[in-house]
């Protein structure tokens, strides 16, 4: 089943519909629930959807995408390359923007954000790795300098948010939260943004409550009809569908595969789709010289290409889709999915299911009698994840691998691959960016201080890591393109990992509620109208 491209930027009218409607009407509350919470409130620890969710709602980038996808001011009114230093990106800074604390906006915020979130703890330095130095040009003006001209500079600026330096300072929330270390910070729980939003309380993994922000500086831009938002995570799928049903919440994220219909048919509520900008794969340590999980004494199994092409070969995609996501995912050969430059239809070719050939390849490899290993899942983060991993479970035994799956809420998931105490696990990766580059950046490029935060697999390749470098400098769009392929081919020939499907989104609300589906499941509240 080809990605239906035509999807990704459906309801472009409506947007223009709700954009033109920034009408002030009476007090809306929007009761959102979704199976995961946002993992902290410090804005540089997660580079994790959910979590960015949140922080949109009170926080705010120089750039940011609309529901559309497209790319659109934010606390930066204009940006463009330097005139005199190619090297340099320019930014203009709105006025007239207030903290919810009261304070001024200005470039000062500005160049203390980014440096913070270029810092060891922070998820997002990643997205600056090309950066040399940040500087404020007057009150409202801002400069980043990179190592080479960065011909996509602000695409990484979408989901990296500013925060007022003073209240850091007063709060001892200078320093980025170590979130796998298990650090509890102040603005772990509090915040302090110019977002249309106040965070008024929160309860992690219980509720938070969002205020409309009085002195928002969008009032007349966007429709800000919803004033009040409760936002209550609910992991049970079926407790989910029924606080929608007997209207408890009147918007959630993520209606189970298995309950659309009966949502769709209820006559007080809709569903609405799209593809999302995300793959769902599974990641293997190849680099260590041993694993920790397996019963191999003194090897690595998935040292072997021949096993991770096994590995490959053994999933049946076409099932996953069809028994475990009813449909709604669309099959993978490649973790990017076709919103990204970079993706091509012969890259997302599917590897055939073939277990013969699978069992060859593991008794080639010498496992013809199998190991057993543990894969690690989350099961509150992705649509039916732990259920995709239960479904592999039984592929991999097929050719002998045993699989013992252990599957835990996010929180205490991820932190397995950021300090690589994981050998399998599984991971979704969605592209802010849009650009291939970003994928390299986080899952690819070897780990080190300012690359490869989430490379769980210990791949290491120096060529690589030089040529991912090249790309935040590289102007020529052709060549670099060239060169993205070229990356991306060494990593489909290595197996870094096995792809699953690129997720299909399905947001079920209220038939008063007004809304696009955002290709990231970033929903703005503030574009969002309710009837």
């Amino acid at each position: 089943m080809k990605f239906p491209q035509k999807l990704i930027s459906t309801c472009s009218l409506v947007t223009l519909i709700v954009m033109a409607s920034a009408s002030v009407v009476s007090a809306k509350t929007l009761n959102w629930a979704r199976a995961g919470d946002s993992l902290t409130m410090d804005p540089h620890a997660q580079n994790e959807g959910p979590t960015h969710t949140l922080a949109h709602q009170v926080y705010e980038p120089l750039v940011m995408r609309d529901m559309t996808g497209k790319i659109v001011p934010a606390l930066a009114t204009q940006w463009e390359p330097s005139k005199t230093n190619p090297n340099v990106w320019t930014f203009k800074l709105r006025e007239g923007v207030k903290f919810h604390d009261g304070a001024e906006f200005d470039s000062e915020d500005v160049v203390f954000s980014f440096n913070r979130a270029m810092t060891k703890d922070s998820d997002m330095k990643e997205l600056l790795s090309s950066v040399k130095t940040v500087r404020a040009n007057g009150k409202y003006g801002f400069e980043i300098e990179t190592d080479g001209p960065n011909p996509i500079m602000p695409a990484n600026l979408t989901n990296l948010f500013i925060m007022d330096k003073g209240w850091a300072e007063k709060n001892n929330a200078v320093k980025v939260q170590d979130f796998e270390g298990g650090e509890e910070t102040f603005a772990a729980r509090n915040a302090n943004g110019t977002g249309p939003y106040v965070l008024k309380s929160r309860v992690p993994d219980s509720k938070t409550v969002l205020e409309a922000f009085d002195g928002y500086w969008g009032k007349g831009q966007f429709p800000l009809q919803i004033t009040q938002i409760n936002y209550t995570p609910i992991k049970n799928a079926a407790t989910r569908v029924a606080a929608l049903l007997s209207g408890e919440v009147n918007f959630i994220q993520d209606v189970p595969v298995q309950d659309l219909a009966r949502v769709a048919s209820d006559a007080k509520l809709k569903v609405i789709k799209a593809p999302q900008n995300r793959t769902i794969f599974f990641g293997l340590n190849q680099g260590d010289k041993d694993l920790t999980s397996d019963n191999v004494e003194g090897k690595n199994p998935f040292a072997d290409r021949r096993v991770r092409e096994a590995m490959m070969i053994a999933i049946n995609r076409q099932a996953i889709k069809k028994v475990v996501m009813r449909d709604q995912s669309f099959e993978a050969g490649v973790i990017i999915p076709p919103f990204v430059n970079g993706w091509t239809e012969a890259l997302d070719q599917l590897p055939p299911t073939d277990l013969a050939k699978a069992k060859k390849l593991m008794a080639d490899a010498g496992y013809e009698k199998g190991f057993s290993v543990q894969l690690d899942c989350p099961n509150d983060r992705y649509i039916n994840d732990e259920a995709i991993c239960q479904a592999a479970v039984g592929m991999m035994a097929q050719i002998g691998i045993k699989v013992n799956l252990d599957a835990k809420p996010k929180a205490q998931h991820f932190p397995l691959i950021n300090n690589l105490k994981t050998d399998f696990y599984m991971l979704g990766w969605g592209v802010p960016p849009y650009d291939s580059e970003y994928v390299f950046n986080f899952l690819v490029h070897s780990k080190s201080p300012k690359r490869g935060s989430w490379n769980g697999t210990r791949y290491s390749n120096a060529d690589l890591d030089a040529k991912i470098k090249t790309l935040a400098s590289e102007t020529d769009l052709k060549k670099r393109n060239e060169t993205i392929a070229g990356i991306w081919q060494q990593v489909q020939k290595d197996i870094l990992y096995l792809p699953i499907h690129h997720q299909v989104l399905n947001w079920g609300m209220a038939k008063n509620i007004e809304s696009l589906v955002d290709p990231e499941d970033q929903p703005r509240f503030k574009w969002i109208k309710i009837n």
